[in-house]
């Protein structure tokens, strides 16, 4: 297998060893039936060294094994809510390379207390920081983690699952590197969290066989009644990431999501 060096000047204190151990974390479920993860070879200060992978056009049977193999790496599990990458203990980073942000990590017990505490309000601080939220989105946020016991319905009582993180159709390859096509992750922000982080993300802009993916996936592990509705709910997260990042119209988005679960 040949070489590719993501580097960046500069990069933020563990950002790549984060970035590779996640990628190893994640890669260990392959032994219980998990997606293929890109070998990782080395990490430095500011670079990683990983697989180099070949793209092909995903296909129904693809999809669908992904669904399957995405479900068995989430029920390899995390020890809690918020936990690193096995052997990591830097901080953790969510968004683009050029401007990652760090993402909390601890030792929540339940959904919503690290979805609210580790995820929402960090973010929507910085977002306030950077001068793109507002007090009011606080506010508005605030609503919501004061909703989240009816809003997560009986996904309230979920383990913590081994998830990506980062899981827009972006870094979900296809290859046919092995004879078949098949899906191959990249560039997680891996971490113990809520299965449905993941599948949101999917959902989130736009996925090929999105429905095959799904179906694959509740042919391993059903999901919670009501998972549909609770879409929006995992989308504040990386929606509120993009406020910070670009701003603009993500911002408005935001409030409209918000509202809308609200209602």
């Amino acid at each position: 297998m040949s070489k590719y060096r993501k580097s960046r000047m500069w990069a933020p204190e563990g950002f790549f060893e984060c970035e590779g151990r996640g990628l190893e974390w994640l890669g260990e479920a392959q032994s219980a039936g998990g997606p293929r993860v890109v070998d990782v070879y080395e990490w430095g200060r500011d670079y990683l060294d990983i697989e180099r992978v070949n793209a092909c056009s995903p296909t129904a049977k693809a999809a669908h094994d992904f669904g399957a193999a995405l479900a068995r790496m989430h029920d390899t599990g995390a020890e809690y809510f918020g936990s690193a990458p096995a052997g990591y203990t830097g901080t953790c980073y969510f968004g683009p390379l050029q401007d990652p942000v760090p993402m909390a990590t601890g030792t929540w017990q339940d959904p919503a207390t690290y979805y609210a505490e580790g995820r929402l309000l960090p973010m929507v601080e910085l977002g306030i920081a950077r001068g793109e939220l507002t007090a009011d989105d606080r506010a508005l946020t605030q609503r919501v983690i004061d909703a989240l016991p009816d809003l997560l319905g009986r996904a309230a009582v979920d383990k913590p699952a081994r998830v990506h993180g980062d899981l827009w159709s972006g870094n979900v390859m296809w290859t046919a590197d092995s004879g078949a096509c098949e899906a191959v992750l990249i560039d997680p922000a891996a971490h113990g969290g809520h299965r449905e982080e993941d599948l949101a993300m999917l959902h989130l802009f736009g996925m090929s066989y999105l429905s095959e993916i799904m179906d694959g996936y509740q042919s391993v592990h059903p999901l919670k009644a009501g998972w549909q509705e609770r879409l929006t709910l995992w989308q504040l997260y990386p929606i509120a990431g993009h406020c910070v990042f670009f701003g603009g119209g993500y911002v408005s988005e935001y409030r409209s999501m918000c509202r809308s679960l609200l209602r």
